[in-house]
Formats: C-alpha cells, structure tokens, sequence
C-alpha cells in the first residue's frame, strides 16, 4: 500500500494512529479509538468491515481484528487459517494479539489451493509530512561485494535461483566441483575447499548486516542446513546475482551433474 492519498495530494493527513485497511473488495480508514474494532473476512456487514476472499471458502467470514488499545492497533487472528506477515511470521487463532507499528503492514490469509488474499494495512505515524519524490532517482538495492571466484563459485551452486524455479536449492559441493573442475579445468576446486570458501563468504556477510541468518548458533545448537539456501537467496533477491551471470558457466544448463541433495 502507498502513503494514503491525502498525504499525496498535500491535503492535511489523517491523525497519528489511523488504520488504513485495503483488500481488493475495497478499504476503510479508522480513527484511533479505544476500544474500537475493525474485523476482515469473507462475511458481509455488519459482520465484518473489510471483506476478503469473497469467493474463498477456506476464507473464515471473520477471519481477523484489528483493535485500537493502549495507543495502538492490535491483529489477532480469528479464522480456521493462519495468517501471514512479513519476515514469515505466522498467526494462528491461539496466538496472541500482535502490535503494529507504524507505516505499512501486509497481511495474507492463507486461501484454497495456492491462493493468498492480501490484507493491506497502513498506520499514520507521527512523521508523515511525506511529498511525492516522482523525480527523484530510485535508490538501488544493497549489493553484496564478492570477488571473481567467489562470484563463479556462487552462481555455479545457486544456477536453479537464477533459473527462478520454483523451491530451489543448491547443487551440492560435489556437483560444484565437478561442474568447475569442467568449466575451470586446472583450478583447485576440492569440496572442502569450496566449502571453506563459501564459510568465508557467509561470515563476512553475515557482519555486514545480511539480511537472513548465515551462521551457526552454536549456543543454540541451531540445524546448518539453510545456511547456504539463505546466503544464495538474499544475494538473488539483492541482485547481487543476477540471470546474466549464468554466462560465467558457459555451458549448457541441461547438462548438469546428477542430482543430489543440497548441501548445507
């Protein structure tokens, strides 16, 4: 959801605390009232507010609220379904209200099949003398420094995330090194080398501020398996790897090694 309209027009902004609700089947703007309650779903008023997943049975009709206490708006799920927010956070009916901040919020509630219905929620904040910037330059993503073998080394493991496929994971340390043995004949492409290498990368990224986790907990004791599929993610989402780097494997793509499970 953009800034609400009156911010973009100029025209003096809602009041410090005002929900914004959007779904596809229209919006409401609540003041910040104690006590008062928005709820969403697939029912009809007076039931809910905001419909959404009209024609989704898997749609709860009051699917969620939203309440206005202690100076803020509070979400709790109340359908058979959860909800999803940001960062992959979850929401079932047992869970306990969650505060939003403010400024934008997405909400999916989960539908039939791979349907999601998007809950568009925005909170005026104190600081929202906002003027459109249409000129302005766009600012780009933050791109992660890599050298030129690391660069290789990356795309050689993560080709199925340039690929774009669905639910893709990375080559094993074995099919990379049989892979850059091949496209990089005479090079020193040992699994335990690559895999030293590709720690490197993860430690100093994750220092920098990487956006998901990239290394162990040791204290925690945490499993190690995503620890790669979370380095090549944020680095594709960044765009620090990008479709035209699939070049550097000057290969067919067909012809990969046999497949294995990813590494870790």
């Amino acid at each position: 959801m953009d800034v609400p309209d009156s911010l973009a027009r100029g025209v003096a902004p809602a009041p410090p605390g005002t929900l914004h609700a959007r779904s596809v089947n229209g919006g409401v703007e609540m003041p910040p009232r104690p006590g008062l309650t928005v709820r969403f779903g697939r029912g009809e008023r007076p039931d809910v507010d905001l419909c959404v997943g009209e024609d989704d049975l898997w749609v709860s009709r009051r699917h969620g609220e939203l309440t206005f206490s202690k100076q803020r708006w509070w979400l709790r799920n109340t359908g058979q379904q959860l909800l999803r927010l940001p960062r992959g956070r979850l929401m079932h009916a047992a869970t306990k209200a969650f505060p939003l901040a403010p400024g934008y919020t997405p909400v999916f509630v989960r539908g039939s099949g791979f349907r999601e219905h998007l809950v568009e929620l925005y909170v005026t904040g104190h600081d929202e003398e906002r003027a459109p910037r249409r000129r302005a330059a766009t600012l780009p993503p933050r791109r992660w420094p890599l050298d030129d073998d690391e660069r290789l080394l990356l795309v050689v493991l993560g080709q199925r995330y340039l690929l774009y496929e669905e639910g893709p994971r990375p080559l094993s340390y074995r099919q990379a090194a049989e892979q850059l043995a091949y496209l990089r004949p005479g090079g020193d492409w040992r699994e335990r080398r690559i895999e030293n290498r590709i720690e490197t990368v993860r430690r100093r990224l994750d220092a920098g501020g990487f956006p998901y986790p990239l290394t162990h907990d040791k204290a925690a004791g945490g499993p190690s398996d995503n620890l790669l599929h979370n380095l090549l993610r944020g680095l594709v989402e960044s765009t620090t790897l990008v479709p035209p780097d699939l070049d550097l494997l000057e290969d067919d793509l067909e012809s990969l090694p046999g497949e294995e499970g990813p590494a870790g």
